[in-house]
Parts: C-alpha cells; structure tokens; sequence
C-alpha cells in the first residue's frame, strides 16, 4: 500500500501513458500560467468579486459562444447580491392569509357563478361535486402597517413586517397539479429536465464563497409530508453538474458522504484526492468530456467543505436573543425556524442561493386547522429572518422570496360547515411575496376579483416572476441562454417579463 503512495510507482509504464502524460503536463502549463497568473493580477487590481461583465469584456468576442454569454455577465448593477426562496410546497390559500375577500361571508354556502368561473379546468378532485358552494375564510383579517395592509390573524409576525414586504397577488399559472406547478417554478418547465432557478444562477454568476456551494438546498424535518419533494427540483438539469443544489441536512452528517470514514484522516483524503484528480484529468485529455472537470470542482469543493461546513452549521455562539426571535423551533435542528436561522448564516458567507422548502400546505379537507399549523411551524421565523437580516445590513442587498406553487379555490372541496371545509388546487391567481434588495417595501401589486378566482388588475405570470428574479441579480432573462441538444435553452424559455413597477 506504501508504494501505491509513490508518485513514480504509482504511474503506468508504457510510451502511450508518458506520451499522454507530457502532453497534459503540457497542457495545464500553459493553462494555469496564460490564464491564471493573468487572472490573478487582474483580480488583485480589483478584488476576488470582480464581475467580468464591463462594456469593453463583453464586446470582445473569443469565438466561443457559451464563453461569450459567460464573460458578460452580470449584464447590469444586480440590486441582490443573494437570494434566499421559501418555498411553501402545497399551495397556502390566499384566502386564510393575504388575499382579503370581505363580499364572500354574505355568499356562504352559495354556488360559484358560471359567470367566474368561465368554464375553466377543475382538478378531478372537486370536477364532479354536484356544487361548489362558496365559503369566506374562517379567520380574520385586520390592517396593519403603514398603508394598511389587509392580512390574516394566522399570521401576526408576519404582519408585524408588513412594511418591509411587496406583496403582490396576481401570480399565476396553468400548472394546476403539485408536481409540474412545482417544476414550472422551479425550472420554468412544467415537464421534468430543465435546470432549476439556483442551478441558473450558479451557472451565470459563479460564487463569492470558494468554501461552499453557491447553491444550497433546506428541506424542513417538521413539514407535513403530504406531498413528495424530489431532488431534480434543485437539480441542474442539462448544465454542468457543479451548478446542482446541495441540500444540507440536520444531523450529524449535514452533507451526505462529506465527512471521513472512519480510520482516515484528512492527510489520506488529500492524498487520495489528488491522484484521483489525476486520474480525471488523464481521462479529460483522452475525451474531452466537460463533466470530468465538473467532477474535479466537485472532489475539491468537499474538501474545502469538511472545514467549512461545521462551522457554518453550528449555532452555538448564537445569543439566546436570537433564538426567541426565530422561536422555540429554532434550537431544534431541521424545523422551519432552525432553517430559517441557518439561512441567516449562509447569507452571512455569502451563499449566493439559498432554497428553503417547508412542506403542508395542502389543505383539500380540514383548512382551518392544518392551515392554523402551517402558520404556527413558519411565521415568527419567517419574520424573524426579514428583521435579522436588516438588523445585520443584509436586507437591502439579499431578495427573500415567499410562496407556493398555486393558490386555493373559494369553493369548498367537499362537505361545508359553519367550522369546517377544504380548498382544491387553483393557479388562475395567488399570492406571493419578495421583501429586500430593489423590491418596493410596504406595498400590494395586483387585485383579483371579489371570488379571488380571476385576475382583475396587473396579472404576474410565473415566467414573469423569474424574469424580474433574474434582473434582480444583474441577468437580462433572455440573454443567459445555454445551447442543449441544437436548441438554446434560457429558464423564462420563450416568454416572460420584468415587473419593474414593483423595483425600486
């Protein structure tokens, strides 16, 4: 086993392999000297986060396409530095939480108007109930804020910030069941395959933290798992497989085979690593393949991640003010409220996108009460991050996102009672919202009708969300674009566009 630790006896003795070998030496020379030396005095001149994106960077062509659509970005000033989406997987009614609907407590128990509905699609679920009778949200909404903002009791952390939130109500989308509604927001397709938002973003502004990924996933232990989350939601699709989201788990073992096994310490593990890289770049010369230099980055990020990650996992220096803001959850590793926090943390390294996904909120039976639970498992944290983050001078260049998928019927699902009732999938409008960098504070964008069942005023489409997402961090939608099977792929794919009335 000694010898096998011997560079000279480790190679293979034949002219091919010494033949093949000189001319990787060769290679990465002139690679690492032409251009990392020049990147290296270029950087010093400006510092590790500069973007090569200037007028004159962009308009020298280098005959590579992709390159090209690389070296410009980012195509403006971004107003968001990073992004953290918490994701709401199941669809929240607006009803029970930011979409007022007063006229319907005198319409209980009455049938939805032909007149609405206009004939469109109804899941199976609810498409042969005799009737769909009309039901008000059974909790009570109030004004707060400085101009007045209606909201849900379920929420009064939330409401506490209101005037830090744009909440805007006319989301929608022709996805009308959890899997492709889910992918529809998360890749921009409805159908599995495409790469995600965070994989986008990876792809087109790289990293400010060479210690961690720049797309990191969080899926709440304490979420009701009545809907499943699978990884290629954060997958990276048909980009390179460096740009996939990384989940993080609770537990011991935060990254899954991170860690050493036992009796194999980290001089083992950089020795092993690099003679593997050795091994993938023999086999990058022989073929070509660009995953193999993905695979490298990625051996390489999880050796600097077995140092970094304890430490930006742990909570332990936090003041205990910090916990009862983020509530009781928050010292529980994995719930919603400890996500939360640790969201906080990533931020602070400067993880570029953070996706926090919090399943429950499919309430087709029994709304009030599971709706009431959901509130309970993620408000308090929910604000708490909005006012940690300002707190810290992070607010005003991180974008926090907050949302599900599709919104709910006015119609009950099902039986109707005076305490009891359920609402079916409905994406025709909802309710999301963004708080922080370049978003308008304290204001509501879009109206639906009295049934919030149509949009009356300023409809966002979920390409339109992404769009302004993207121009957000600096990217024009159309023009981050990735060439895959004779076809240019962008996340919008041939539609979307910016909300500016809601940017600052």
């Amino acid at each position: 086993m000694s010898d096998f630790h011997h560079d000279e006896e480790f190679r293979l003795h034949t002219p091919e392999f010494n033949e093949l070998n000189k001319k990787l030496d060769r290679r990465n020379f002139l690679t690492k000297t032409s251009l990392g030396i020049g990147a290296l005095a270029l950087g010093s001149l400006f510092g590790n986060k500069l973007f090569s994106g200037s007028p004159n960077a962009a308009s020298i062509s280098t005959g590579d396409l992709e390159a090209d659509i690389l070296r410009a970005l980012p195509h403006f000033a971004p107003k968001a530095k990073r992004v953290v989406y918490l994701f709401q997987s199941g669809g929240p009614s607006q009803f029970e939480t930011f979409d007022y609907k007063p006229v319907l407590a005198k319409l209980m128990g009455q049938n939805l108007p032909d007149s609405v509905r206009k004939g469109q699609r109804l899941t199976g679920m609810s498409a042969n109930q005799s009737a769909l009778p009309m039901v008000p949200s059974y909790y009570k909404f109030n004004q707060h804020g400085q101009n007045g903002t209606w909201m849900s009791e379920l929420m009064p952390f939330t409401a506490a910030v209101v005037d830090e939130l744009c909440i805007v109500k006319s989301i929608h989308s022709e996805a009308i069941n959890h899997d492709p509604a889910i992918t529809f927001f998360q890749t921009g397709n409805q159908l599995p395959g495409r790469p995600s938002i965070g994989s986008w973003i990876s792809y087109g502004l790289g990293s400010d933290n060479n210690n961690l990924p720049t797309f990191i996933v969080l899926v709440s232990k304490n979420g009701q798992k009545d809907q499943p989350l699978y990884a290629r939601l954060w997958g990276n699709g048909f980009l390179p497989s460096k740009h996939q989201g990384v989940q993080f788990r609770a537990g011991k073992d935060p990254v899954l085979f991170l860690n050493n096994p036992d009796g194999y310490d980290g001089k083992d593990r950089k020795e092993m690593l690099e003679y593997l890289s050795k091994l993938n770049q023999i086999q990058n010369a022989a073929y070509g393949d660009p995953e193999v230099d993905a695979r490298i980055a990625q051996y390489e990020m999880a050796y600097r991640m077995q140092t970094s990650v304890p430490e930006v996992m742990s909570t332990a220096d936090e003041p205990n003010e910090i916990f009862e803001m983020y509530g009781p959850d928050s010292r529980d590793s994995g719930t919603y409220a400890a996500n939360c926090l640790l969201a906080r943390k990533l931020l602070e390294k400067d993880v570029k996108f953070i996706q926090l996904y919090h399943q429950g909120w499919d309430q087709h039976s029994n709304l009030p009460s599971g709706i009431a639970t959901q509130c309970k498992a993620t408000d308090q944290a929910t604000a708490a991050l909005i006012k940690d983050l300002k707190q810290r001078g992070l607010l005003e260049d991180t974008l926090v996102i907050w949302g599900g998928e599709f919104g709910r019927t006015v119609y009950s699902q099902g039986k109707l009672t005076a305490n009891d009732y359920g609402r079916d999938h409905h994406p025709r409008c909802f309710t999301m919202w963004m708080a922080g960098a370049g978003v308008k504070p304290g204001i509501t964008y879009g109206e639906t009708d009295d049934f919030s069942y149509n949009i009356v005023k300023d409809p966002v489409h979920v390409h339109d969300f992404q769009a302004t997402l993207l121009h957000l961090m600096g990217i024009d939608h159309e023009r981050l674009t990735y060439k895959f099977q004779g076809r240019r792929f962008r996340l919008t794919d041939v539609e979307g566009k910016v909300v500016k009335d809601i940017l600052t």
